[in-house]
């Protein structure tokens, strides 16, 4: 049996629209039969249907079969029952051939206006099903007009905006100029689904680090957080699976081509990478990056609360122009951070400043130092089995330093001490000595 043209031009609708035939067919049956109620009445039941493969159309008026007509719409009495069907019987429902002559021009002028309607409320619909599974993928398309501040980028199917919010600040879009960017949201609407995308947010970062560094895609390295200031200053937080493979130097790349990329991207954005740590105190010196940290005492852990201190020459490093390294560094974490400085002995690097500490010499800051202890808020977290572990520290030492430790981490701006109390430092080379013989 032969396809109408009707039925080939709907397959072609399906393929060209992503519109099934069927769905349209069931349309057409949808719209005739709102048009045979002003024929019938509005009350009346009324079956219709086509065939898939002719496009012919049957349509049926089922009504009851009664003695005495109550309602003309649903009921039909007996002797003109047997007009259509001489067995009919009281309680028999007949499907009565609908009026196709007096129906037929109006149904098929309200077909095509409904069909038009339900073919942009599925193409709507279509759209909406594909992009909405997108949310968090970055897209390409190319600035089309503007409505006020906002951008309207052309993704292929459909048109994205680009609020004026996710925008980075510093960049212009020339119309037909290429934008990437990520899908944000996709909401419905009444013109279509409203697709807004972003390169503003955080996520687009992380996405353009997963495209750049395959280490990030192979779930190697893993990022953590992101904290943005678009266009000028992020901080993205890594940490690696492989104790070989090294979280920062896979996102920076060979002589920095990849994290080199993804500023040219974002407009020369300025990125710190900060290795991850279990350790709150230590996470949260990292994030301060690119200032170096003295040490870091958590004063609420419940409401994330804690006091940085810094030496006077990085105090302006670790608060940033306009408090912007502070500011992302709280966002970052999630805690709320107080910098203070401290005295230029607690702050020498090498480990000297920790010679500010009870039962520390020169020797023992050294070899603190390089066994990792760079801050007296690492050692006031320590266990003495940690710190017997450093060559020439015994229990009791541990111990002394421990204290000492806590002792300066509870008063960080306390004035230095007295030269008298200096000598614990010579100290502790024979205590540790009495230690080892012990």
């Amino acid at each position: 049996m032969a396809k109408s043209e009707l039925v080939l031009a709907l397959e072609q609708l399906e393929r060209e629209k992503n519109i099934r035939k069927d769905d349209i067919l069931k349309m057409i049956e949808e719209a005739v039969v709102s048009s045979l109620r002003k024929h019938v009445g509005k009350t009346a039941v009324i079956e219709a249907s086509i065939d898939p493969e002719t496009a012919e159309f049957k349509a049926a008026v089922v009504k009851k079969v009664v003695e005495t007509v109550a309602d003309a719409e649903l009921e039909i009495g007996l002797p003109e029952a047997r007009r259509f069907k001489k067995d009919a019987a009281v309680g028999d429902e007949l499907r009565l051939p609908a009026p196709v002559t007096d129906f037929a021009r109006i149904a098929a002028q309200t077909a095509k206006q409904v069909l038009a309607q339900k073919i942009r409320e599925k193409e709507r619909d279509s759209l909406f099903d594909e992009y909405k599974p997108k949310e968090g993928e970055i897209v390409t398309g190319a600035v089309h007009r503007f409505l006020e501040r906002n951008v309207v980028v052309d993704i292929g199917k459909t048109e994205a905006i680009l609020p004026v919010r996710e925008q980075i600040r510093r960049e212009r879009y020339p119309i037909g100029g290429n934008v990437r960017a990520i899908i944000l949201r996709v909401d419905k609407a009444q013109r279509g689904p409203q697709v807004v995308i972003s390169r503003a947010a955080p996520l687009f970062l992380q996405r353009l680090f997963e495209l750049e560094v395959p280490e990030i895609g192979d779930k190697i390295v893993e990022i953590v957080a992101v904290a943005r200031d678009p266009g000028f200053r992020a901080k993205v937080v890594v940490k690696s699976s492989d104790p070989k493979i090294d979280p920062v130097g896979s996102c920076v790349g060979l002589r920095g081509s990849r994290i080199r990329s993804i500023m040219n991207e974002l407009a020369g954005e300025r990125i710190d990478l900060i290795p991850y740590d279990a350790q709150i105190e230590r996470y949260l010196a990292n994030s301060l990056a690119p200032a170096k940290v003295v040490s870091v005492r958590v004063m609420d852990v419940e409401n994330k609360r804690a006091e940085v201190l810094v030496s006077e020459e990085q105090l302006s490093l670790a608060i940033g122009k306009d408090g912007q390294n502070v500011r992302l560094a709280c966002r970052l974490t999630g805690w709320e951070l107080e910098v203070r400085t401290v005295p230029p002995e607690a702050s020498a690097e090498g480990g000297a400043g920790l010679r500010a500490l009870e039962g520390v010499g020169a020797k023992t800051a050294e070899a603190l130092a390089a066994a990792g202890f760079t801050d007296p808020a690492r050692l006031a977290a320590a266990t003495p089995e940690e710190l017997t572990a450093v060559e020439g520290i015994g229990p009791k030492t541990a111990a002394k330093i421990i204290a000492g430790a806590k002792k300066f981490v509870a008063a960080p701006v306390a004035a230095p001490e007295t030269p008298a109390q200096e000598p614990a430092a010579p100290e502790a080379a024979p205590e540790a000595k009495d230690d080892a013989a012990s």
